[in-house]
């Protein structure tokens, strides 16, 4: 497509009037000198000259705009692709965060945003991204987020650095089993590392990222190398207990091996929910306080849970007081009830566990 130079177009309106550059000057009310510089494009049109020619040859300012626009444009060189990368990773990624945590380098110290993100992924174009599969324990449906995304790799990547025994489906089993007994006091959750470790798996923590919402997450490195991934984004005891339960009934079931599932929070009797969502979230809450249990005790206390009775009730089951209030909590819809028991736990979890977020950084290759 030919490009009209502006000044072109000025000098052909002109001889269709029979004007002469002076007799342009004196429509337009400005010098001659700044009607030759136009008519041989040494001057460009600007807004202002573009309203004198529109009312001068009744065209329109815009298409003169536009048309001084197209002109200069074409002798300027196209911009670096890297700039459309760069916007590309920053509309999908949470690059500032990445850098302010450690996993890419930082752009203003020789960092570069498009490649560093296609090293952190394994990839060549970040075109290449793949959604892994796993069956992540998360707020909302659909596809993983960008910081979802981000989280997974990251988890999965430090699992890749830690040697772990072969997996054992009847370890893990006893790992639970042997998990149980330490419901009723936090700082027993300090063990937990240690046991999955002995089953096989890899346990890590990952602080979330902003706006990630994603509790945790069930993923494999192979078939005989189970992950559970957790952020830890409520710290609380009943949740951690809940999530991570959730994630050993997905290891133990093989789910997440071969489709990726996303594992909102969704109430149980929800009928979207699949089947391995079902089972999950049956068994994490039965580790928590047996299902029989819990409904026997609602239906004798409901609607007035005092503190002495829950107190009691978690002693009998040998779990903590938060486990029932996060249970009570959820069947009922009144989250603020009793809040003083659900203490925090990440303290003591991240004491043994494979840690990264809250100012430290794990080194991977």
């Amino acid at each position: 497509m030919d490009i009209q130079r502006p000044g072109d177009r000025v000098k052909t309106l002109m001889t269709e009037r029979g004007w002469s550059q002076t007799d342009l000057a004196y429509v337009l009310g400005v010098t001659p000198a700044t009607v030759n510089q136009v008519v041989n494009s040494k001057r460009p049109i600007s807004p202002e000259m573009a309203r004198l020619l529109e009312a001068a040859f009744d065209c329109s300012a815009e298409g003169w705009v536009e048309m001084q626009a197209r002109w200069s444009l074409q002798d300027v060189p196209l911009a670096n692709p890297e700039i459309r990368n760069r916007a590309f990773a920053q509309s999908n990624y949470p690059l500032r965060e990445m850098v302010k945590r450690g996993w890419i380098r930082d752009p203003s110290e020789g960092g570069e945003a498009y490649g560093d993100l296609c090293r952190f992924f394994g990839v060549n174009s970040l075109d290449g991204v793949t959604t892994l599969a796993h069956a992540p324990k998360k707020t909302g449906a659909g596809a993983p987020t960008g910081e979802q995304l981000v989280w997974l790799y990251r988890v999965r990547a430090i699992a890749r650095e830690m040697p772990t025994p072969a997996y054992s489906k009847a370890n893990l089993q006893d790992a639970i089993d042997r998990m149980s007994l330490m419901r009723e006091n936090p700082e027993e959750t300090r063990h937990v590392a240690r046991l999955l470790h002995e089953a096989g798996v890899r346990f890590v923590v990952v602080e979330g990222l902003p706006g990630g919402r994603i509790d945790g997450v069930c993923t494999w490195l192979d078939r005989n190398s189970p992950v559970i991934g957790l952020s830890i984004r409520f710290d609380r005891v009943d949740n951690f207990w809940f999530v991570l339960r959730h994630e050993c009934a997905h290891v133990l079931h093989g789910h997440g091996q071969n489709t990726a599932i996303i594992d909102a929070d969704i109430k149980p009797s929800d009928p979207d929910l699949n089947d391995e969502e079902k089972t999950a979230n049956q068994e994490a809450a039965d580790f928590c306080v047996p299902k029989e249990k819990m409904n026997s005790f609602y239906i004798r206390k409901n609607p007035f849970f005092s503190d002495i009775d829950i107190q009691a009730f978690a002693k009998i089951n040998h779990v903590h007081p938060g486990l029932v209030v996060g249970q009570l909590q959820f069947i009922t819809g009144q989250f603020k009830l009793l809040r003083q028991h659900l203490v925090n736990i990440r303290e003591f979890v991240t004491a043994s566990a494979m840690t990264d977020g809250w100012g430290h950084s794990v080194t991977v290759d």
